[in-house]
């Protein structure tokens, strides 16, 4: 024998739900809040060399460092960004100003650059990146990162920025 699924306590809770939905005016979809910004982490602008020239890659390369970049709220891609990437690895260390390079944001607001393998330094491999407002339009605010890797042996790292309008 099938057991009916409508019963009178499901009758009543579900009735219950829908008129309380409608006195609140809880019928509308929820609506996400919008994408926060990406804060500035601490250290990120350690050994930051402002000014860093743009180059297709920094030295030798054989690590790929890659993320986007979008407006806070909306989330909408932001191309022509300058982002500046250092970092110690096997070619040198985070202060010379060899281990620093730039690139911009493509159409779809994506970068990437090849890069030396990165190396522990304080006991932690870890690359450093900036959007720096100064060296572009000034419409977002600055934000440095400095993102850990699971391992020293990690061959990419990804980051994503999400600027705050000034």
């Amino acid at each position: 024998m099938i057991k009916s699924l409508l019963t009178r306590r499901s009758l009543l809770a579900t009735s219950g739900a829908a008129l309380a939905t409608s006195v609140t005016g809880l019928t509308a979809p929820a609506r996400a809040q919008g994408l926060a910004p990406t804060p500035t982490m601490p250290g990120g602008a350690n050994n930051y060399y402002p000014g860093a020239p743009i180059v297709e890659r920094i030295g030798g390369g054989g690590f790929l460092m890659t993320g986007s970049v979008r407006r806070a709220g909306d989330g909408a891609p932001l191309p022509g960004r300058r982002i500046q990437m250092w970092a110690h690895t096997t070619e040198g260390h985070e202060r010379e100003p060899e281990s620093h390079g730039a690139t911009l944001t493509n159409a779809n607001g994506e970068f990437r650059m090849d890069m030396p393998q990165i190396v522990p330094a304080f006991g932690q491999p870890h690359g450093h990146l900036a959007y720096d407002a100064e060296f572009d339009s000034a419409e977002f605010e600055s934000v440095f990162l400095r993102p850990i890797m699971a391992s020293a042996r990690d061959k990419t790292l990804h980051v994503e920025f999400v600027l705050k309008p000034v």
